[in-house]
């Protein structure tokens, strides 16, 4: 006959759950626990042969969990880098690889330094200040006269971008004195920019350049593009 069943008790059940809390911490989660448990037990082998041999089963089941990065470059590389980091680096096998050491791992990136913040004339942008510095440590010449006109041009350009209001040439050559600590002056020459209207006229062509095409098309108030009357048609005899 069967045995009879047993009802089990509900806190007896409840008492032997498992929770994560109180689980071992994960070093890289994404591989599940299954697989940090076999890499721990691997690390605990005695003979060193059988613990090579875990060691690479364990790599190609690390392999076969990211089949999509089977072509990456240096693939194996980074699946013996993470089976020795989930070991925590007690893991003593034979690498085809250099093993990586705890301090390379945490070891953080020098801080980056970055250009200047806050300019001054900010509509003029960074890449002025660095025209005016390359005009800076050219010798005298027609060449570097040229280059100077045309970065005035250019400061004049965006400064109408940004300023839809007129400006003079004065203004312009002001702060090139300035933003160039006094080398570059042309407060007291007859150099001339161009015009505001000229300037205006080429920053409204390139406007329309980059607008889509289907933006320049306006339809009419039934939304049926505007009928264009063509004369080169014939009539019919």
């Amino acid at each position: 006959m069967m045995e009879k069943y047993i009802k089990e008790n509900a806190n007896d059940v409840v008492h032997h759950l498992e929770y994560n809390a109180e689980r071992t911490h994960l070093i890289i989660p994404e591989y599940g626990r299954h697989l940090q448990k076999l890499i721990d037990q691997a690390t605990e082998i005695a003979d060193r042969d059988e613990r090579n041999k875990a060691a690479k089963y364990i790599i190609q089941v690390m392999g076969s969990l990211n089949p999509h990065l089977r072509d990456v470059p240096d693939f194996q590389h980074k699946l013996w880098d993470q089976i020795f980091i989930m070991s925590d680096f007690r893991l003593d096998v034979d690498s085809p690889y250099p093993v990586p050491t705890r301090e390379v791992i945490n070891l953080k990136p020098e801080r980056l330094a970055y250009p200047q913040k806050n300019p001054k004339y900010r509509f003029y942008g960074n890449n002025i200040k660095y025209m005016i510095n390359v005009a800076n440590s050219w010798e005298e010449g027609e060449m570097k006269s040229a280059l100077v006109k045309v970065i005035a041009n250019h400061m004049k350009k965006s400064y109408l971008s940004w300023n839809k209001d007129t400006v003079t040439d004065t203004v312009i050559f002001e702060h090139l004195y300035e933003l160039s600590d006094g080398k570059l002056n042309l407060l007291q020459s007859a150099e001339e920019l161009l015009t505001t209207t000229d300037i205006m006229r080429t920053n409204k062509k390139t406007s329309n350049k980059n607008m889509p095409q289907n933006a320049k098309i306006k339809n009419n108030k039934n939304g049926k593009k505007p009928f264009v009357k063509n004369n080169n048609k014939n009539p019919k005899s």
